[in-house]
């Protein structure tokens, strides 16, 4: 991505030997604008982070894994704020443009010696590093690495101009974003106000991020963070421009998201759950994100067993409006309940082979109204209590 540097190293914060230290470096200050955790247990670099982001420009970003600098105290801010001082004091860039994330285990203190070393080290490989090395570096329980890069053109008077956006996170439990994912960054060198990319990344965030559960935990450091270089030719300043930005801006977010959900701790399957037919917007939201979040809905996901009764009963408790005798629910466009009434086992065993597939669709119509919404969702697995039962291992 033209006018960012990336970089990233095994600083020694894990113990595992793999890259724990990454850093994302722009050539000039970039327009910026970030979303964070609404979790009243936040971590140092978040409340950092918060007052940081107010200024609408940035120009390094830190970020460490295996330890989450949360429940800290003070010493967590002093740490953050002295891994902002030695980054900036390395790469030459003023200290309130520099921010910095971490994820990993809550409760432990930031080995700051692995700091004092590692951040010398990412400057040496600044210059070779790829957006690769900084990807795999924020991992935490992560099976993959998840980097997305697009672009999009819009017409100026100078011509058709094109904007390129890129996308690298991090997330694969706790997640339950009540604002983003874990860790998400995109970068694009689009020139864009603060203002509009404030707005734009916060309608983004809320029809992707905050729309994706893996176990309905919402993590205490989750953060998206949004970095306009302005190195290309796009500016965006009218309507049309806006539109084709915030629509590039949603691709590569949604992307993302499932790119989490789909490597959910222990995941086996990728599930979309859609509420149509609702009698409001929020009925709509309430109604999906119950289904995704129920622990009994996704274990029935994991054994296959098209369990319609959970489906149906998630969305009676949500708080949405329902009618039972009105509901209809399909597996992909297989019919499995029709006006409240199970169509039997014929039905049922149809339901079963769809499930069967790694991506799965269910519709459930209310039938009480005009209103859409949608979730996207993982299964749980023996593996998942595996994982973490043995997290802090």
């Amino acid at each position: 991505m033209k006018g960012f540097s990336f970089a990233g190293i095994h600083a020694g914060i894990k113990k595992n030997g793999r890259k724990d230290l990454g850093l994302i470096l722009c050539e000039n200050p970039a327009t910026a604008a970030a979303v964070f955790t609404r979790n009243k247990v936040r971590a140092a670099p978040v409340i950092l982070g918060q007052q940081m982001i107010q200024k609408g420009a940035c120009q390094a970003v830190l970020v460490n894994s295996g330890n989450a600098n949360c429940f800290t105290g003070e010493q967590g801010i002093k740490d953050a704020r002295r891994s902002i001082r030695i980054v900036a004091d390395t790469f030459g860039v003023p200290r309130d443009l520099v921010m910095v994330s971490s994820t990993g285990v809550i409760g432990a203190p930031l080995p700051m010696e692995k700091f004092e070393t590692g951040i010398p080290q990412l400057k040496q490989h600044i210059d070779t590093g790829t957006p690769a090395d900084f990807a795999t570096a924020i991992l935490t329980t992560d099976l993959t690495t998840k980097i997305v890069e697009m672009t999009a053109d819009i017409d100026t008077d100078q011509g058709r101009q094109t904007i390129a956006m890129m996308g690298m996170a991090k997330g694969s439990g706790m997640i339950r974003p009540d604002m983003a994912t874990m860790l998400a960054y995109v970068l694009t060198d689009a020139c864009i106000s603060a203002s509009d990319l404030k707005q734009a990344l916060t309608s983004a965030c809320d029809k992707t991020f905050n729309r994706i559960t893996v176990d309905g935990d919402t993590s205490t450091n989750d953060t998206l963070l949004c970095l306009a270089g302005g190195t290309g030719n796009a500016h965006i300043t009218d309507d049309a421009s806006r539109d084709v930005f915030q629509n590039l801006l949603e691709t590569v977010c949604l992307d993302l998201a499932t790119r989490i959900v789909r490597d959910g701790e222990g995941a086996t399957k990728l599930v979309q759950i859609t509420i149509k037919g609702a009698a409001t917007k929020q009925d709509a939201f309430k109604a999906a994100e119950a289904i995704a979040h129920s622990s009994l809905v996704k274990t029935a996901i994991y054994g296959e067993d098209p369990n319609w009764g959970r489906i149906t009963a998630a969305a009676g408790r949500s708080g949405a409006a329902v009618d039972p005798e009105q509901m209809d629910l399909y597996f992909d466009s297989v019919p499995l309940v029709t006006n409240g009434r199970w169509l039997g086992k014929q039905a049922e065993q149809n339901a079963a082979q769809i499930m069967k597939a790694k991506e799965i669709r269910i519709t459930l119509d209310l039938n009480l109204g005009m209103h859409t919404d949608r979730f996207l969702f993982c299964d749980f697995s023996e593996n998942y209590v595996k994982i973490n039962a043995d997290y802090r291992s």
